[in-house]
């Protein structure tokens, strides 16, 4: 029997990924504790030896808002809300460097994580890119991948793996990902709950029982036989939860949350399954101890299940390999 495997991506975007929803009044703290956020993670797998994918935003990259202004694509994304697109007048905003703006810029942790090989670094756009918002073309998407691995590459980072931003999975586009060399993508769900959409799509009543799937298995526990995914490249790595933050109104319930994502891993794990569990790093910004105690109680009961049942932790280029060699193929 094949052994279970443990994926985790995460979705590090700094204010980039969102500041056309949330202000900086309201959800500054979350971003600025991303500084302390990020090495925390990195102590916190390397304890429980987890390998994780880092989805990052390519801005990221930059020391100063110079060099980010050197590296405009030649097509940029014209919505039809302005608001989305960075490149109108956003830039404005920007400190000098990523000493004085924490917000925007963050090469300095990016650092902290390439330290670490056993994590993989892929590319969560450029620009935090919408590839589901009126007014944005293919050409759009392709120039904006291209500079994100243009930036990538001139830092020594070759991506193989692409988060969408926000779930909007688009399969218009994973022909573009291939053509740069994408071997894999993060899928969603596979539930009309977490189907992709854009903004003007999403309503309350989906976000509400989304809310309630964190604790109450309404759609499913959504670990996955990688014998039943193709091989075709872009291979698909569906997932399987979204790590929410605590709540502290919700704390009571912290123990039913827990129950929900462990019960769906130990399933994963008997079964030679996978479990894909994803999170953006400054959904633990604030109520930090809160957040990581409950993530260590997950990562405890990995070890248990790695222990009895062989479940592995590995990036999402790995787990493609892996579903590559089920199927006699090869990524390379």
């Amino acid at each position: 029997m094949q052994h279970g495997k443990f994926v985790i991506s995460l979705d590090f975007e700094l204010y980039w990924g969102v500041r056309d929803t949330l202000s900086l009044e309201n959800y500054g703290a979350h971003i600025r504790g991303e500084q302390t956020v990020i090495p925390r993670l990195l102590d916190l797998f390397r304890k429980y030896d987890i390998r994780a994918t880092f989805a990052v935003v390519g801005f990221l990259f930059f020391e100063t808002k110079s060099d980010l202004l050197a590296h405009i694509p030649a097509r940029v994304p014209r919505y039809q809300d302005p608001a989305f697109s960075p490149y109108d007048g956003y830039f404005d905003e920007l400190g000098a460097d990523y000493h004085e703006d924490v917000l925007h810029f963050a090469p300095h942790l990016i650092d902290q994580i390439r330290a670490e090989p056993q994590h993989e670094l892929a590319t969560h756009t450029y620009s935090h890119y919408y590839c589901l918002e009126p007014g944005q073309t293919v050409a759009d998407f392709e120039a904006d991948l291209e500079m994100a691995i243009r930036v990538g590459a001139d830092r020594g980072v070759h991506f193989r793996s692409l988060v969408f931003p926000r779930n909007q999975f688009n399969d218009d586009y994973l022909a573009v990902c291939l053509r740069h060399g994408i071997a894999c993508v993060r899928s969603n769900e596979q539930s009309w709950l977490y189907a992709p959409r854009n903004r003007k799509q999403e309503t309350l009543v989906r976000r509400g029982l989304r809310l309630i799937d964190a604790y109450l298995p309404l759609s499913g526990d959504h670990n996955w036989n990688p014998r039943e995914v193709s091989p075709e490249k872009p291979v698909s790595i569906p997932s399987s939860a979204f790590l929410r933050p605590y709540l502290p109104a919700l704390r009571m319930l912290e123990p039913v949350r827990q129950r929900r994502i462990c019960t769906a891993m130990t399933h994963a794990a008997r079964n030679g399954r996978v479990f894909h569990l994803w999170w953006h790093p400054h959904n633990f910004g604030v109520h930090q101890d809160e957040n990581f105690a409950f993530l260590e109680g997950i990562l405890r009961h990995y070890r248990h299940l790695n222990e009895r049942y062989g479940f592995t932790s590995c990036t999402m280029h790995e787990m493609a390999e892996e579903i590559q060699a089920l199927h006699g193929k090869s990524l390379q």
